[in-house]
């Protein structure tokens, strides 16, 4: 019963290749994650205002939607495994300009270098995401999808950790001592050294791309279904694409849930230090477990999925983050401030460790638990169907991450409004917006249409 089960979700003879290509989920959350970090390094390491710091994930999904369209042609003319081994050259070259960036101590060449590492990502998450829902039976994709997801938030953790570890100092100069500082002449000799401990951990991740790299490009791939059809002359088309209805919904669904992730999780430092007074390694520390959260929501997600339609779960989990971020926002301190809710103050034990934590952080974290399925959720069944169009149907898709740049940039620029006061709570009214765009894909957008392919 059970190598049945298996047979059905991951195909015969494909175990060993779902294995390898998982190993690419792990590999690039890693940038998304350390962007995080970085959030929070470069206000105090580059003197940056929170909506300076927006242009890090901005510059990240810029690098996704800038490639995405090349890498889906590039892969419907060489094939997974040549597009796969191009990205992870790339993402290596971006996490080595890492190094004159943190010399330079220029802003720019950091974002440069985040912008071609994840030009290198959109290869792998292009040719990672449709080759696994092309290995099984189509009616399985999105459980497919979400177990090799499942893997994904491992890269997270680990990033999250090495980031807190490795990049955070644990040196938080008041403005009394950096004045000191300056006086003394050493204030620039302490932004040179914080801006030092970025690359290590980069230089660290370049190595283990080129090692995955060196295994895939020894790897025997099996010819999938599409790339069969495209051996005989059938190419995908942008125009055919706009036939299908469900496709157009799973853009826009994923604009919005990539800007409800990379909003929240992009300022989730900064924002459990302004409603609480942790340090930026203990905050740090909450960013991991946020990883921990992601993933036990991932495996958990993919079982209930046995049970449950993942589109209306989808539904379900959207309308559960809409009442988290209500409670999230009014729970603030900017919440207290503006709206006159007094629940800024109260706290709750963190199961199984017995720390105190305001409500409202809780509430923030918990969200991550219930968007871990959304994802994945929104790619497979918006790639469902297409056929010959899988490649650029998916290219296009990962387009759609420009939301996460675009939506982050927004929360940071409202919450650096006077009404908002620096207080990044003001600007998650934006993750609201988000979660009721996802409940309208889950209940209403993802029904396949057009001529697909089923």
């Amino acid at each position: 019963m059970s190598n049945n089960t298996k047979t059905n979700l991951i195909g015969a003879g494909y175990a060993l290749t779902f294995g390898l290509i998982t190993s690419l989920f792990f590999l690039w959350a890693w940038p998304n994650t350390l962007n995080d970090v970085l959030i929070k390094q470069f206000q105090k390491s580059l003197e940056l205002s929170l909506t300076q710091t927006g242009f890090l994930p901005f510059a990240l999904k810029c690098g996704y939607f800038c490639f995405s369209i090349p890498a889906g042609l590039f892969m419907q003319r060489r094939g997974y495994k040549t597009g796969i081994l191009f990205g992870l050259c790339l993402f290596a070259a971006g996490c080595l300009l890492f190094y004159p960036a943190a010399s330079s101590r220029q802003y720019a060449v950091f974002l440069g270098a985040i912008f071609v590492m994840a030009g290198g990502a959109s290869f792998l998450e292009i040719g990672a995401n449709s080759f696994i829902v092309s290995l099984g039976d189509k009616s399985t994709s999105e459980r497919r999808l979400n177990l090799a997801q499942s893997f994904n938030p491992l890269g997270g953790i680990a990033a999250a950790a090495c980031g807190t570890l490795f990049i955070f100092s644990g040196i938080e100069p008041s403005a009394t001592e950096i004045a000191g500082m300056k006086q003394a002449g050493t204030y620039d000799a302490f932004l040179a050294n914080e801006n030092m401990r970025v690359f290590p951990t980069y230089l660290a991740l370049a190595i283990v791309a080129v090692t995955i790299a060196f295994f895939i490009w020894k790897a025997k791939f099996p010819k999938i279904e599409t790339e069969k059809a495209d051996t005989k002359g059938e190419k995908g088309s942008f125009k055919a694409l706009l036939k299908f209805p469900h496709w157009w919904g799973a853009i826009i669904s994923q604009f919005f849930y990539l800007g409800a992730q990379l909003g929240t999780w992009s300022y989730l430092i900064t924002y459990i230090q302004q409603n609480s007074n942790m340090t930026e390694k203990q905050a740090g520390a909450f960013l991991t477990a946020n990883m921990v959260i992601f993933m036990l929501g991932r495996f958990f997600s993919t079982w209930l999925m046995k049970y449950v339609k993942p589109t209306r779960l989808m539904c379900v989990y959207a309308v559960i983050n809409i009442c988290l971020v209500l409670t999230a926002i009014a729970g603030s301190q900017w919440g207290y401030d503006h709206l006159g809710i007094g629940l800024h103050d109260v706290t709750m034990t963190i199961p199984f460790t017995g720390i105190q934590s305001p409500v409202c952080i809780i509430a923030l974290i918990s969200t991550t638990f219930f968007m871990s399925l959304m994802y994945p959720t929104n790619f497979a069944s918006g790639v469902k169907g297409l056929g010959v169009h899988a490649k650029l149907g998916a290219s296009v898709l990962v387009m759609s991450l420009i939301g996460g740049a675009i939506l982050s940039f927004v929360i940071g620029r409202v919450a650096d409004t006077s009404w908002a006061g620096g207080q990044i709570a003001a600007g998650f009214v934006v993750l609201l917006v988000s979660y009721c765009v996802i409940y309208w894909y889950g209940l209403k957008g993802s029904r396949p249409r057009g001529p697909v392919d089923l």
